[in-house]
């Protein structure tokens, strides 16, 4: 007898279908921006843009992570999450404002040792986006801590809508790096406004909740993120430092944009998850987080195929969206697909680990990722340039990927299982063979991309991949969501 799909188990894949379309929303809107700045900003402007925007993200991204994963954890488990939230907002606050001044400061040092003068007044204007980012993101974090995933996507949704509008706005009324810039930081009060009308953590009331629990966890997997946040931006600025031209940097930032998907599945996926398993631990349900968690790493697996799709067509895609005088882009896509699948596997891997009560195994296993490319890399992008720090990010990225997976069944006894690897592998090899072959002009990519998608999803089916009870849970899940939109026209 199949069973019956849990209220939880439909509640996840509810909340990740929203979150994963909200994310998503980067994919079309960046698209359309990126296609619209590399045409008014050339591969020149458009590599000053991406260097800077690199680097603001990855100031935001390093504060935010310190608590994002302890936050979900600790709210998930609180009665009251008020407490937690007062704390954490007002260390996301001190934390953000002291990155803005600091990076105000440095900002003509950094300017000069990447040789790039002009981009200091940018780096001041742009450090204003830091506090605002890491306040809208507590917020995020506490909306899944408390299980509101739909309130969490319609906030990412406002983020990302407003970003492409204010920037295509800005640039085209004339005022070039300086207006994308300036629609960033718009779109990220924009975001922390949405999200405040849905949770309001006070930011002066005294907390009750102790220091010493919060850093129990947060130590740890600050070290994890900051790891993983160096080591996604490290190809990028290696590249620049070790002798890259500012189009080159333009060429390998674009190709970064369209390996985005696997990023916003994990970025949707992987805090609820860590929220779900903490509360099914929290209530002794050890079999189910098992089980979950093991069909989420295969869930990864079953990207492959569709990597490889973006990988055979990497030529078509690049010059529909960024036109042919980016077609350097292309090789670069095609190897770092792969690895963004990768980092996919690290994010979910160790969500579980810290769902179970490991927070200091993240880091054990991502530190070393970091000094490993960085060796790669000197010997790598001197030799061979922009696809050699591609090589090096996604090659390091899958050893990292292999580890977590390898640790997990020595700590839970779970792995996806050998038949999933394989069937990926061999449907991976016909989607790059069907996409390569099969030459498309134009438009018309798109019709090709979703037909070889759809025989990919067939051919699962077809080779036995999907099982029984996941078809029913399936089912029940579309069936769940009728009155929701029937709720809706009424």
């Amino acid at each position: 007898m199949t069973s019956s799909p849990s209220p939880t188990a439909r509640h996840v894949i509810g909340g990740t279908v929203q979150i994963f379309l909200a994310e998503a929303l980067l994919l079309p809107t960046g698209i359309l921006t990126a296609a619209f700045l590399t045409r008014r900003l050339g591969p020149e402007g458009y590599g000053v843009f991406t260097l800077v925007a690199t680097l603001i993200a990855w100031i935001g991204w390093s504060i935010t992570s310190v608590f994002t994963r302890t936050t979900i954890k600790f709210v998930g488990e609180a009665e009251d999450w008020r407490p937690v939230g007062a704390k954490v907002l007002r260390l996301h606050l001190w934390f953000g404002g002291g990155a803005a001044l600091l990076l105000w400061l440095s900002a003509d040092a950094l300017a000069e040792v990447m040789n790039e003068p002009a981009i200091a007044g940018y780096l001041k204007l742009f450090s204003f986006d830091i506090p605002l980012f890491c306040l809208g993101y507590v917020h995020r974090s506490i909306l899944v801590g408390v299980g509101q995933f739909t309130q969490r996507a319609i906030a990412t949704a406002g983020r990302w809508l407003a970003r492409m509008v204010f920037i295509l706005g800005l640039v085209a009324l004339g005022l070039s790096v300086s207006g994308a810039i300036l629609g960033s930081i718009a779109a990220s009060a924009i975001e922390l406004i949405i999200s405040r009308f849905f949770v309001r953590p006070s930011l002066f009331r005294p907390s009750s909740f102790p220091m010493r629990k919060l850093w129990g966890y947060a130590i740890p997997l600050f070290l994890f993120a900051m790891s993983m946040r160096l080591y996604e931006k490290l190809d990028l600025f290696a590249l620049k430092i070790l002798g890259g031209t500012t189009a080159q940097v333009g060429f390998y930032g674009a190709a970064q944009n369209l390996s985005l998907i696997p990023g916003i599945f994990s970025l949707a996926f992987s805090p609820l998850l860590l929220s779900t398993l903490t509360r099914s631990l929290h209530r002794g349900e050890l079999d189910a987080a098992k089980q979950m968690s093991q069909d989420a790493m295969r869930l990864v697996l079953l990207m492959l195929p569709f990597a490889a799709l973006t990988a055979g067509a990497a030529a078509e895609i690049v010059a529909l969206i960024f036109g042919d005088a980016f077609l350097s882009t292309a090789p670069l896509l095609q190897v770092l697909i792969f690895g963004a699948i990768a980092l996919a596997m690290i994010s979910v891997t160790t969500s579980i680990l810290t769902a179970a009560g490991k927070p200091n195994w993240t880091f054990i296993l991502a530190g070393p990722l970091l000094p490993i490319a960085v060796v790669g890399h000197l010997f790598a992008i001197p030799a061979y340039g922009p696809v050699g720090a591609a090589l090096i990010s996604s090659g390091v990225a899958t050893l990292g990927a292999i580890a977590t997976v390898v640790v997990l069944y020595q700590f839970w006894r779970i792995v996806p299982t050998w038949s999933t690897l394989c069937r990926s592998v061999v449907l991976s090899g016909f989607a790059y063979a069907a996409a390569i072959s099969w030459a498309t002009p134009g438009v018309l990519l798109l019709i090709k991309l979703g037909i070889i998608a759809l025989f990919i999803v067939v051919g699962f089916w077809g080779l036995g991949e999907f099982q029984s009870r996941e078809i029913t849970f399936f089912r029940s899940w579309l069936r769940s969501l009728v009155p929701l939109f029937r709720k809706q026209r009424t």
